[in-house]
C-alpha cells in the first residue's frame, strides 16, 4: 500500500487557538493491529486545548497532532485484524492525530458506530463514552438507586454522565453556570441541577441526601464542597482540575465517614487497558445508546482548516456539549 496523504493540526509552539496549524503529512500503511479510519468527524476535547498550551504531552509512539477521538469509515487495516474491513462505520478513541482526514487507531479501541446515531454526532461519543464509563462505573462503582453528582453538566463529559447515569437508574444531580445551562441539565433527565453562580449547592445537596457518587473535573475549592456533600462510604472522582490541582482540605471527614477519593487519566492508559474498556462500552453502553436513552450532546461543528476558530470556541467556556471538526 502507498503512502497516503492527510491533513493534521499540530501545535508547533504553545500558546492561544492562532498556535494551531494544519499540515500536509504522508501516512505509513497500517501496521499490525492498527486501523486506519477516514475521518467523518473529530471531537474537540479539554485535554486537546492542555496539549496546545503545552501542558499535555503526547505519550510515545502516539500519533502526531492534536485529536483524541474520531467517526469515520475503515480505510485499511493491519495484519490480526479480522473484526473490521474496508467501509465499515466506526468510531474510535485514539492516542493523538484525530483532527485529521486519516487517523489511525489501535483496533482494540475501534468500535463498531452505533446503530441510530449520525456518523458526524458519533465522533462526540468515545473519549466522553470512555471516560464516564472508567470513572463512574468502574472507579466509581455507581449502582441503581445511588445519588451522582456531576459538575460541568452541560460538558461533554457531564451531559454524557447524566444520561448514562439515568440510564442506569441512578438519581443525578448536576452543576452547571447560570439558569439556562442548569436547566439544560435538567432537559439531559437529571433529577436536580443547581448554577453554581446562585446557589451554596454543597449546603443544598448535604441537606437533600447528599452524593454517593461524585464525578468532579474542577477541583480547587469544590474538593472541600465535595467532601462536605459525599455520604459515607462515597467515592469522589477526580478527571481534571480547572480550579487547580493543589488544594488544602479537611480530612477528617474522609476518614470518619469512610470516603474515597481518587483519579484517573485515560491517554496514558495502555493498549489492553483500553481494549478491556472498550469491550465493557460495547457491552453496556451502545445498547442504552441504540435504545435512544444517551445520546451526543453537539454544541457546533467547524471545518478543519477553522481549528483556531473551533478553540477559541472551547476556551470561551460557553459551549454546551461536543465541539466537532469535520475534514
Amino acid at each position: 500500500m502507498n503512502p497516503i496523504s492527510s491533513r493534521i493540526v499540530t501545535a508547533p509552539e504553545p500558546g492561544g487557538p492562532e498556535k494551531l496549524v494544519v499540515k500536509q503529512v504522508e501516512l505509513a500503511p497500517p501496521a499490525a493491529g492498527e486501523v486506519l479510519i477516514d475521518v467523518a468527524a473529530s471531537g474537540i476535547n479539554r485535554p486537546d486545548v492542555f496539549e496546545r498550551m503545552g501542558f499535555y504531552p503526547a505519550p510515545d509512539g502516539a500519533p502526531e497532532g492534536l485529536g483524541l477521538e474520531v467517526s469515520g469509515t475503515v480505510r485499511a487495516v493491519g495484519d490480526g485484524v479480522t473484526r473490521y474491513k474496508a467501509g465499515d462505520p466506526v468510531v474510535a478513541l485514539v492516542s493523538g492525530g484525530g483532527y485529521a482526514d486519516v487517523a489511525r487507531a489501535k483496533a482494540g479501541s475501534v468500535l463498531p458506530a452505533p446503530k441510530g446515531v449520525d456518523l458526524v454526532e458519533a465522533a462526540g461519543l468515545p473519549e466522553t463514552v470512555f471516560t464516564v464509563w472508567t470513572n463512574v462505573f468502574d472507579a466509581g462503582a455507581l449502582k441503581p438507586g445511588e445519588r451522582l453528582l456531576v459538575h460541568g453538566g452541560v460538558s461533554g463529559i457531564g451531559s454524557t454522565a447524566i444520561q448514562m447515569a439515568k440510564a442506569q437508574g441512578a438519581y443525578v444531580i448536576a452543576t452547571a453556570g447560570g439558569p439556562d445551562r442548569a436547566q439544560a441539565c435538567l432537559d439531559l433527565g437529571a433529577d436536580r441541577a443547581f448554577d453554581y453562580h446562585a446557589e451554596d449547592w454543597s449546603a443544598a445537596i448535604s441537606a437533600e441526601g447528599g452524593a454517593d457518587v461524585i464525578l468532579d473535573m474542577v477541583g480547587g475549592d469544590y474538593v472541600q464542597k465535595n467532601l462536605n456533600c459525599l455520604n459515607r462510604f462515597g467515592r469522589i472522582v477526580m478527571i481534571a482540575f480547572l480550579k487547580g490541582s493543589r488544594v488544602e482540605v479537611d480530612l477528617m471527614g474522609l476518614m470518619l465517614k469512610r470516603q474515597t477519593l481518587t483519579g484517573s487519566t485515560l491517554r496514558s492508559r495502555s493498549d489492553e487497558e483500553k481494549a478491556d474498556i472498550a469491550q465493557a462500552v460495547q457491552t453496556h453502553v451502545w445498547p442504552w445508546i441504540e435504545a435512544g436513552k444517551v445520546r451526543p450532546l453537539i454544541d457546533s461543528t467547524f471545518a478543519l482548516d477553522d481549528v483556531a476558530k473551533a478553540h477559541a470556541r472551547m476556551d470561551a467556556g460557553g459551549h454546551a456539549g461536543k465541539i466537532l471538526l469535520i475534514p
